[in-house]
């Protein structure tokens, strides 16, 4: 797609250029907060529905910090994302086991090595706003952002 700076494109259009970024599967880094401590780490991160899911470990720090304050971001190789993690319950108890099924495929090694089936909770990441870097044909450097809140979208240029 030819950019044009101080474009603005549809929320969907955006959205697609988020997801078609990250692919599959990515491990991003994750940050939230609780009453101003912040905390950062890697999680395995699988894209469907136009969410982003990660399992953890319902006893894990990061997962109680999760429970108090739902608002996260996430990160990956120049793609931001700022959203709203909820709790779906069990992995094994998800309708369709699409998680399983997806993790197990791309993320093997991970699936085999941390599968606590009585513990491991699944986590979707509702996106708010994202912030995408990128560059076009010539080189020159771009933003993308993506407010689906307002429902806005628009490129701009970076200089």
């Amino acid at each position: 797609m030819q950019e044009r700076p101080n474009q603005e494109i549809s929320v969907k259009e955006g959205e697609e250029r988020m997801f078609r970024l990250l692919g599959t599967h990515k491990i991003m880094a994750l940050a939230s907060s609780v009453q101003d401590y912040v905390m950062v780490r890697n999680v395995s991160c699988l894209f469907y529905d136009g969410k982003i899911y990660f399992k953890t470990d319902k006893n894990f720090r990061k997962t109680q910090q999760l429970f108090q304050n739902p608002n996260v971001a996430l990160c990956w190789n120049g793609v931001q994302v700022e959203g709203t993690a909820e709790n779906k319950g069990l992995v094994i108890d998800e309708p369709g086991r699409k998680f399983e099924k997806l993790y197990e495929k791309y993320l093997k090694n991970s699936y085999n090595k941390y599968s606590h089936e009585d513990t491991e909770i699944l986590i979707e990441v509702t996106p708010g706003f994202a912030e995408l870097w990128d560059t076009d044909e010539n080189g020159d450097a771009y933003q993308v952002f993506v407010d689906f809140r307002k429902g806005s979208a628009e490129v701009v240029s970076y200089d």
